[in-house]
């Protein structure tokens, strides 16, 4: 039987094991949540991975399609058919083109487009750019200013007969080359000899023509 004098104590020890009791619990919850944070958290992390293994494949499959898109693109060009090469020639193209007294032998061999006119060059033998820009013209007509050396032997005549003289060799020595450019090289008239010449003197004439002044008395 319980006295009056023990009904404190057995209240307090009443209170100490409702509130060990409260402390267990709180202590197993507090387990609980963290196991419970435990399990997700891996899942949490494998689904963060598998996100970036997605993205990681998709960036892959991007840089991929560019690559091939590029190797496609370098093949047609590729595929593209290249311009012939143009041939050079295996022996030697040598010409005679003539106006008025003037002769020039005209040999055409590969080279950048130098002119050797008796051991001179385009400009010192012809400083006038007419002159220069008369010889050049059948080259220029068919596109090759560069792909030949003229190497020509000039004798007789002026310097404005042997320009003729020496762009007719050229267009000659040309269509030796490439027969093809025949016909822009007749259209341009390259090709015909020119056939003016001095006239002679006649006796009792000052000139071919020129006669002297006449006086009636």
């Amino acid at each position: 039987m319980t006295t009056p004098d023990h009904e404190p104590e057995q209240a307090a020890d009443e209170a100490v094991a409702a509130e060990a009791v409260e402390t267990t619990e709180a202590a197993e919850t507090t387990e609980a949540v963290a196991e419970a944070e435990a399990a997700e958290t891996p899942d949490v992390v494998e689904a963060d991975a598998a996100a970036a293994d997605v993205e990681a494949e998709t960036t892959e499959a991007d840089a991929v399609a560019e690559f091939d898109a590029a190797v496609e693109a370098d093949g047609d060009e590729e595929a593209a058919p290249a311009p012939a090469p143009v041939a050079l020639p295996n022996r030697l193209i040598q010409t005679v083109g003539r106006r008025k007294e003037a002769i020039v032998r005209v040999r055409l061999v590969p080279g950048t487009g130098k002119f050797t006119l008796n051991g001179k060059t385009l400009e010192e033998y012809f400083p006038n750019k007419v002159h220069q820009q008369l010889i050049k013209e059948p080259l220029v007509t068919v596109e090759r200013t560069e792909m030949f050396d003229v190497i020509a032997t000039l004798v007789g005549g002026g310097i404005s007969g042997q320009a003729g003289a020496l762009r007719l060799g050229i267009a000659r020595a040309l269509i030796v080359f490439e027969i093809d450019d025949r016909p822009a090289l007749k259209k341009a008239g390259f090709l015909t000899r020119d056939p003016r010449a001095k006239e002679r003197k006649k006796y009792g004439l000052k000139k071919a023509r020129k006669a002297p002044q006449y006086s009636k008395r």
